[in-house]
This record gives structure tokens, sequence and C-alpha cells, in this order.
């Protein structure tokens, strides 16, 4: 019998940390379900005491799921662990994640604590977090670059306070693969007690190595990773669940562990994912980019056809690809509708969400002739990502360009229920669009990013474009989808706009391991 490898996913509370990532609590439990379909073990929900929202969001999380742990993060302080234990409190299986810094540099520089305070307050923190549940892991925040002596005495003093998991974070992406199995090896041997809980890894891709290290560590006895759908996390991102996932599935000679994923799940997770945090999926990523299948090499496709093993060591449909099957059309009713949603794993909370959204399905369909599951998704994705108060909401658009003249773009939005009329030139037509827009919003936000993405083949596919606005400090998000792209880049900038002004969007929570 292999040993279980706990998936212990974190894309709701690290992966978030990503700028312009923050979700909505309604987005959030959309891919907490899916997480929860997937067969995660645990969904570390997000940092209860980062704000009232993620406090929300985690609770209603926890009332919703009951075949995966729901975790909240908190600091090793009484205030953030009582947030965490009352934000987990419905919980059918609830955990508590707390954290302090070991490494010199963090405890002189960040903390100004001495190594004995450190374990002390570590000590107090597990006493404080076991009021709520027995379930609780602590982290050595920064232990990449902790001395290692003093990793076995703060976690023997957290084991023996009671903690159940023990987290060994590589914070800031600085090891490599054999250093850090190394120091897993050692904390294991060297230990007391080091057979009574989980040990953990959670790695950072700050050199491309966060999956590579992870595996390294699972070889020397880690048996709970710490990951994030596409990889997904502040600076480089973190450990994929994806590719840690299949290298233990493929790998089975090698690894001495299984996990208990449901890996069809990966690619809708994925895909989920990318379209509420608005970062797409490069098309050479590991499993589930696009090209992940795809063979261009007239030698690779002569020796698929004749056996599949020649060029491919995973099946494209055990992931979760699949073919763009055609769902739904302009004739669908609503009860075809609802069900299809159903089956691809979407609820909506209301009748009147659903009627939102047949309504915007059937606007579609007289666009585009053949429906497929990723036009839903994004269907869905767009209205989910719609503010309650819409300040500005676009009533025409009328663009010009042609070969040899500069563009131009005249639009006209409804700004707080009053009509407004813009018009501005542009180095091309979404350009001279945002700066129409700009003439009467005049937000003074800084454009970061513009993306497309088509969401099926065929000429007549969605766009999907996100764009992404800085202001005073606060990174948000815009997504539109059409089958006029410069309509979709006018949604996706106005969507930004009022996420500006909407008081629900927050900065990124604090609070990294």
């Amino acid at each position: 019998m292999k040993d279980q490898l706990i998936i212990f996913d974190t894309t709701l509370r690290d992966g978030e940390q990503s700028p312009g990532a923050s979700m909505t609590k309604e987005e959030k439990i959309r891919v907490a379900r899916q997480l929860e379909k997937m067969r995660v073990n645990v969904i570390e929900a997000g940092f209860a005491a980062a704000s009232h929202g993620d406090f929300d969001a985690i609770h209603s999380i926890a009332q919703t799921i009951k075949d995966s742990t729901v975790c909240s993060l908190a600091r090793a302080n009484e205030n953030d662990i009582a947030r965490a234990g009352e934000s987990i409190k419905p919980a059918a299986s609830g955990r508590i994640h707390t954290f302090i810094a070991t490494s010199p540099i963090h405890m002189e520089k960040k903390l100004r604590m001495s190594p004995d305070q450190v374990v002390e307050q570590a000590i107090k923190a597990i006493g404080w977090a076991r009021q709520y549940t027995d379930n609780v892991e602590f982290s050595a925040e920064d232990a990449g670059r902790s001395e290692i002596d003093f990793l076995c005495r703060i976690c023997e003093a957290v084991i023996k306070a009671g903690a159940k998991t023990i987290n060994i974070p590589d914070t800031v992406g600085y090891n490599i693969p054999y250093q850090y199995a190394e120091t897993i090896r050692q904390l294991i041997e060297r230990v007391p007690n080091a057979d009574k809980v989980i040990w953990s890894v959670h790695c950072h891709n700050d050199l491309g190595l966060a999956v590579a290290n992870s595996l390294a560590a699972v070889l020397a006895g880690a048996r709970q990773v710490e990951c994030t759908i596409n990889g997904l996390g502040e600076r480089a991102g973190n450990a994929s669940l994806e590719e840690i996932v299949m290298a233990v599935k493929t790998r089975a000679d090698i690894f001495p562990v299984e996990t208990r994923i449901d890996t069809t799940q990966i690619v809708p997770a994925s895909k989920l994912v990318s379209q509420i945090t608005g970062y797409p999926v490069q098309p050479n990523k590991a499993i589930v980019g696009a090209n992940a299948f795809a063979h261009e090499s007239g030698i690779h496709q002569d020796g698929v056809l004749k056996h599949r093993e020649t060029y491919e060591i995973m099946r494209a449909e055990d992931v979760g690809w699949s073919q763009n099957k055609l769902v739904l059309g302009k004739h669908s009713g609503r009860n075809a509708f609802k069900s299809r949603l159903n089956e691809i794993g979407i609820e909506l909370s209301s009748d009147e969400a659903l009627n939102a959204a047949f309504a915007r399905f059937k606007d579609l369909a007289d666009k585009k002739h053949e429906i497929f599951d990723e036009d839903l998704q994004a269907l869905i994705s767009d209205e989910a990502a719609t503010p309650e108060h819409e300040p500005y909401k676009l009533i025409y658009s009328r663009v010009c360009s042609e070969t040899g003249e500069t563009p131009r773009a005249e639009v006209t939005l409804s700004v707080n229920g009053a009509e407004a009329k813009g018009e501005s030139e542009g180095g091309g037509p979404v350009d001279a669009v945002f700066k129409a827009i700009e003439r009467i919003a005049n937000s003074g936000a800084e454009l970061l990013l513009f993306s497309i993405n088509a969401i099926t083949t065929g000429t007549d596919a969605q766009g999907e474009v996100t764009v992404r606005l800085s202001k005073d400090g606060r990174i948000v998000n815009g997504n539109g989808a059409d089958t006029d792209i410069v309509v979709a880049s006018a949604k996706s900038y106005l969507n930004a706009l009022n996420k500006l002004h909407s008081t629900d969007v927050r900065l990124n929570p604090q609070g990294d391991v």
C-alpha cells in the first residue's frame, strides 16, 4: 500500500495574492466547489484576519464544502487565530494554519524578535488554535533560509504543543531540489516525534524550481504538498497542483505515494481559475496549456498515430481535455441551459441570476450559432465579475478603422444613470475606445495589462479580454467577452473601472508563507 499524499490547495489564499487576482465571495465559492469536485484534501480558503470580506468568504466556503477540509491562515497572534477559528466554525472538517518566521533575516529585520521569543510565540499560537480545532498546522515562514538546528528546535516545540501538520516553506523560492530534500530528510530524522505529524512543503517558483523542490521533498518523506491551480501566486507563483499530481501519477514507479485527486477535473479547474482571475494559461504550460498535447513535428505525429505512447506519457482525456462539444443553440430552452450549467459544475445562486444568465445566453446565441461549454463558462464568469453597483455601463460604441487612417472611436456610456458621450483617436481601435471611455471617466488609472484570448476555435469565437488597472495602490482585473473584440475590450475596461469604484474589492491579503 502506498502512502497518501495530501494535496493542500492554496489558490484561494496564496494564489489570490497575485496582483489583480483578488476574487469576490461568489467567485471563491465557485472555485472551492470545483476543488471539492476534484477531491482536493485541504482547501486554504483565505486569511480570515485580512478583512471582513475574507472572513465572510471563508465562513461561506466552510458552510458549503463537505468533502474537503477548509482551512484559514493566521499569523501567530491571538486575534488572527480567533478570527480563523470563527471563520471555519461551520466546516465539516476545519483547520487553522498558523505561521511565524524562522530565518535569521526575518526574525531580526521583520519580527525584531529573538529566537527564544519566536519559539515561545509559536507554542502560544498552537495553544490558541487548539481551542477551536485539533487540526492545527504550523508553518516556519522562510524555512528555506532558516538554520537547520533552529528549525529542529521549533518543530519539536510545536509538535509537543499539539500541531498535527508541520509545513516547511521555501517562501522566497531560494532552495534547489537536493538542498530542500536534505532539509526535510534531516527534520524527519532529528526531530523527536516526527512520525506523529504530517510533514508538508510549500514552494515558491522564483527560480522555476517549485515543482521540482516539492517532488524532491516528497521523495525525502513529505506527505503534504501545498500548491495552486495553474501555479498561481505572487511573484513567480507557487508549485503547480496539476504538475505535482500528474508527476506522482505518471511516475508511480518512482513515487511511493498516491493522491485521491480526480484528474479529469484538472482542466476544468484550470479554465475556471484562469477566467475568474484574468491570468491566462500560457499555451506551452505543462498539463493544462493549449499545446500540452499538440504535435506539430511530422515525426511526432507519425509516431503518435502509430502508437500514442511513443510521444505521449499521459492521455489528454485523463486530465480533462476533450473536444469542444456543441451543447446548445439559440432554440435551446431555459431548462436545457440550466441542466448544462449543472453538468459542467456551475450552480447559480438564485432564479434571478439564472434568468439574467439565460438572457445573456440568448443574446450570445443570436451572434454565435454554436455555443460550447467554454462559452458558458465565460458567460457566467462575465456575469459573476460584475459588481453589484455599476457606475459605468456601455450603451453604444462606434469604431472606424481603415488602412492609412487613424482609428477613431465614439462611445456612449451610462454614468450613474445619466448618458455621457466621448470620442477619441488612438493607435488602434481598442486604444481609441479606451481613450474615448477615459474622456468620460477621467479615472486616472494606469493600464497594466491588456490580454485577449479566443474562448473556442472558429472565426465566430468569443474573444475574452482581460484588462488590469491600477490606481492609488489598488489593482483590479476587468473581464469582458463578446464575438466583437472591440466590444469585449470596452466591456472589460468598464468592468475594471466599476471594480475600482466598488467598496467590495480589497487590497491583496498579507500573510505569505
